[in-house]
């Protein structure tokens, strides 16, 4: 009998394995044939997009996208208000985490479900106020308006809540009787305690803000303001006109591959953070 288990728990250890690799591979094919079409030849495409071996093989439509004098600026300004917002975040969520933990305040339990009804609010929802409210303070164009509505984020602060009640009370305690201050003992024991969960949310926080398009195309009117999700897709029009299908597949190789990268790096730390998280 636990033979005959163990054989259908074979059998459905391979069968999951196999449908991972379909799933991997039919969600890797788009991603192949936009690289492939990247390094064809514009004059190939016209004739057939079809194939995922780019012959004739060409750089050129990454060497017309570099040699646009925007797009360093657009790289930097990406670069600038993702940094600064996944910095903002990790503070902001971090203490607000905390406080929701540990710390006890008037209307904690009030405050902590109006943040959490913050999930259930569309971000399109308040465009209007907020641009209203940019604008009423000039700060449009800026990269502070790019980077503050994000801030506050509240998935950010309820992932640290929970990894923070995971920690034991104990360490605090310890801490407490030798004289250690609140913020003492948030930023020499439970901040270090807490590198998995920082730093899943700030890969996640980096990624969201590298890739943000509305509210960048809502706030950035001026073409050196543009991030480059926003500069990219105000050039593809006229790629699509004069260099063709192979410049606009090399322009989102382009705005893609910081994040790639950035994934397989830390990718360790994405896995770890969010099994963390599941399982607390």
């Amino acid at each position: 009998m636990n033979a005959t288990r163990s054989g259908w728990a074979l059998w459905g250890d391979r069968l999951l394995l196999a449908i991972t690799v379909l799933v991997a591979i039919l969600w890797f094919l788009p991603v192949l044939w936009v690289v492939t079409m990247s390094l064809k030849p514009n004059s190939e495409l016209m004739r057939s997009t079809w194939g995922f071996i780019p012959y004739p093989f060409t750089l050129q439509n990454y060497a017309d996208l570099v040699r646009l004098a925007t797009v360093p600026r657009w790289l930097t300004n990406s670069l600038i208000v993702a940094v600064g917002m996944t910095i903002l975040v990790l503070v902001v969520s971090s203490l607000a985490g905390y406080a929701f933990a540990r710390l006890q305040f008037p209307f904690k339990r009030t405050i902590f479900v109006l943040m959490i009804a913050g999930l259930m609010i569309p971000e399109q929802a308040v465009f209007l106020p907020l641009h209203q409210m940019f604008a009423d303070w000039g700060i449009h164009n800026t990269h502070a308006a790019l980077m503050l509505p994000r801030v506050a984020v509240p998935i950010g602060v309820f992932l640290m809540m929970q990894f923070f009640r995971a920690v034991p009370r104990e360490l605090e305690e310890a801490a407490e009787l030798d004289h250690a201050s609140r913020f003492t003992i948030f930023w020499k024991i439970m901040l270090p305690l807490s590198v998995p969960a920082l730093t899943t949310l700030g890969l996640f926080t980096f990624i969201h803000a590298w890739n943000d398009f509305l509210w960048p195309l809502v706030s950035a009117t001026n073409a050196n303001m543009y991030t480059v999700t926003v500069g990219l897709a105000s050039i593809q029009g006229n790629f699509a006109q004069t260099q063709g299908l192979g410049s606009i597949m090399a322009s989102a190789v382009f705005a893609s591959l910081p994040i790639v990268l950035l994934f397989l790096i830390f990718q360790r730390f994405i896995v770890a953070g969010v099994a963390m998280s599941a399982g607390k």
